[in-house]
């Protein structure tokens, strides 16, 4: 189980914001943290960083540690839905 996502983002526009808010809400009940910060900025316990694809290369080099999962729309992503569907299996 992901301990710790990380939503990065880089565009100042709100909207990773706004999906960082929605994964909270879906995994209230797991022991999942989800996080919000710059691409500079990701955390090195970060295990699972989701992202827009265009930031995808600097989210690699920024956070090798982590699984990062590229992404094109901010609501309804089905790169999103997955993650979100095999997180609330165990996965």
């Amino acid at each position: 189980m992901i301990g710790k996502l990380v939503v990065a983002c880089d565009a100042g526009m709100g909207s990773s914001v706004m999906l960082a808010s929605t994964l909270k809400r879906e995994f209230r009940n797991l022991p999942v943290q989800v996080e919000h910060c710059p691409v500079a900025a990701i955390p090195a316990d970060a295990e699972l960083v989701l992202c827009q694809a265009a930031l995808y290369d600097r989210v690699r080099a920024a956070a090798p540690h982590a699984e990062v999962v590229p992404f094109r729309l901010f609501l309804g992503d089905p790169a999103v839905a997955k993650v979100v569907a095999a997180i609330k299996q165990g996965g």
